[in-house]
């Protein structure tokens, strides 16, 4: 099997991989960069566990084959905080209960991140329909609606 040469950067950092060209990139940053905050939920892009930012585009990592992420820029969960501070988003799920067992919390705050860096003062419809890609089996969505909504009031 052939494999390709990657550089990319990945929340910040530099990274340079040699990876088989079937390669996916929920496997390279779980695997291969240690990236484990992004979780592998369904596996056919419908659940938004596996949501990740490219080149700030909200992605599904369960999809996109690897070798389309050479040259990009890559965030994930764990490049949200900076120097160990939590975004408003990030506290705000905390303080309104936006997330149960921490399955699908990475999704869902990577999706709020490009749903706020799009729409900085979303409607509620606003985000009920932006976040319906990126399903909860345990919080029933109201504590991450108030979380969106309480981080976009502190911008």
């Amino acid at each position: 099997m052939s494999t390709h040469r990657l550089r990319f950067t990945l929340n910040g950092t530099p990274r340079e991989l040699e990876v088989p060209a079937d390669r996916l990139l929920i496997d390279l940053l779980r695997d291969d960069c240690g990236a484990t905050g992004t979780k592998l939920g369904c596996g056919i892009g419908v659940c938004g566990a596996c949501s990740v930012l490219v080149d700030d585009e909200l992605v599904s990592a369960c999809l996109l084959p690897a070798v389309f992420v050479d040259g990009t820029a890559i965030v994930t969960v764990e490049g949200l905080a900076s120097d160990g501070a939590l975004t408003p988003l990030q506290d705000a799920f905390i303080r309104d209960g936006g997330f149960q067992c921490g399955i699908c919390t990475p999704g869902q705050l990577i999706a709020a991140t490009a749903l706020l860096a799009e729409q900085p003062r979303p409607t509620r419809e606003d985000v009920r329909s932006w976040m319906m890609g990126n399903i909860c089996r345990c919080t029933g969505y109201y504590g991450i609606e108030r979380a969106i909504q309480r981080a976009a009031a502190t911008r």
